[in-house]
């Protein structure tokens, strides 16, 4: 596998994956299983997959989020199961997807999983725990919203082999986010404020990746900490390779440009602004 083919598809996964944590029909359709403050609803919707599991084994496989954090989850599973979580995630993402006109003909649908399928299906889930837990969630009948969730299988694959990675370069989960916000990939304040890292564990982390020479005395990304930050990126790219093997570079490529719409629907609707600050 070609690593651009890799980053690419990853890329065009995780962007078409990303709305269902901001558009409003989430928020609306937690409200109707009674929790209405979004950091709960957010851990509810993502961890339905893993079952009735208790708080720590969703921080366990989040990795990057705080325990402050993700203790705001109980009580979750009181006010409805998590079967009843997922159901409301695939009506959520339905909804948000019509909304935004998402254009995909029934040929590109098709296209699409005869690509996501052997991949889904050819996987190696030891060690992924979120993909694990999302390939055994049954495939819903709205055919849309069943390619996503074969989308979501990818994203959380990626998303688990880069959990390896970070904790093989020895960056904990405070530490990995200060480095990705220090490089202008997220806004800083709005991963401290859904993460929920302190102001003391904030600044001890800076101090480690400081002592390191990642950034700098004033906590700016030096060229040592850009070229480890891509090492991460790239380490974590090779881990996929064999997650796109079953398709390889063309199918990948392939796969890219046709969910393209689904990112470009959002976009267009201005859902992803406050990610990109």
């Amino acid at each position: 596998m070609d690593l651009n083919a890799v980053r690419d598809v990853s890329r065009a996964v995780s962007a078409a994956h990303l709305f269902i944590y901001l558009a409003p029909e989430s928020a609306e359709e937690a409200a109707r299983l009674g929790v209405t403050d979004r950091g709960p609803a957010y851990l509810a919707f993502r961890s339905a997959a893993m079952g009735a599991v208790p708080w720590q084994v969703t921080l366990a496989a989040f990795y990057n989020f705080s325990p402050r954090a993700v203790k705001g989850m109980a009580g979750v599973w009181d006010a409805a199961p998590p079967e009843q979580w997922q159901a409301a995630r695939f009506l959520a993402a339905g909804r948000a997807m019509r909304r935004v006109n998402v254009r995909l003909t029934d040929d590109r649908l098709t296209q699409a999983r005869s690509l996501i399928d052997p991949v889904v299906a050819g996987a190696d889930y030891a060690g992924k725990v979120l993909a694990a837990a999302n390939a055994s969630v049954a495939l819903p009948s709205d055919p849309l919203v069943a390619l996503w969730q074969q989308i979501t299988v990818a994203r959380e694959w990626r998303g688990d082999a880069h959990l390896v990675v970070l904790a093989d370069n020895g960056l904990g989960p405070c530490d990995c986010l200060v480095l990705h916000t220090a490089t202008g990939g997220l806004p800083a304040a709005l991963v401290r404020a859904t993460r929920q890292w302190d102001d003391d564990e904030w600044s001890a982390a800076t101090a480690r990746l400081v002592a390191r020479g990642w950034l700098d005395s004033d906590a700016v990304i030096t060229d040592a900490g850009s070229a480890a930050r891509e090492r991460i990126e790239e380490e974590t790219d090779e881990h996929c390779t064999a997650l796109w093997a079953p398709i390889g570079n063309t199918g990948a490529r392939r796969f890219a440009s046709l969910i393209a719409p689904i990112t470009n629907a959002f976009t267009t609707a201005g859902t992803f602004q406050a990610v990109r600050g």
